[in-house]
């Protein structure tokens, strides 16, 4: 193996590591339509996508709630939880239990 295809090798591998570090397109797509939300003790992240809410909750469960018609801001439902407001400002209603997410907008978690 030549000293110039080592270098070259090294070179292309360097440049592919170093495109695996910043978002692909899709990441920052997702991000602009995600928010993270905190309760007493907990982080709950929601992304909203075409008439859904989707919600990770702290135990790593994946919950999806549908919108529905509001007459403010937005409501998404499953028939065990709703999610209700705008903005940055959302309540989750759980086991007839509704508690306020102080939430921010979604930042991509930087890759090593």
């Amino acid at each position: 193996m030549s000293a110039r295809f080592l270098v070259a090798s090294l070179v292309v591998v360097a440049l592919v590591a170093g495109c695996k570090n910043s978002p692909t397109k899709e990441e920052l797509e997702a991000a602009k339509n995600t928010i993270d939300c905190e309760r007493p003790g907990e982080r709950i992240v929601i992304r909203f996508d075409e008439g859904e809410a989707r919600l990770l909750m702290p135990d790593a469960t994946r919950v999806i709630l549908y919108r529905v018609p509001s007459s403010s801001g937005e409501r998404y439902i499953n028939g065990l939880m709703e999610l209700r407001g705008k903005g940055l400002e959302f309540d989750l209603t759980r086991e007839q239990q509704a508690v306020h997410l102080a939430c921010k907008p979604y930042e991509i978690p930087k890759k090593e």
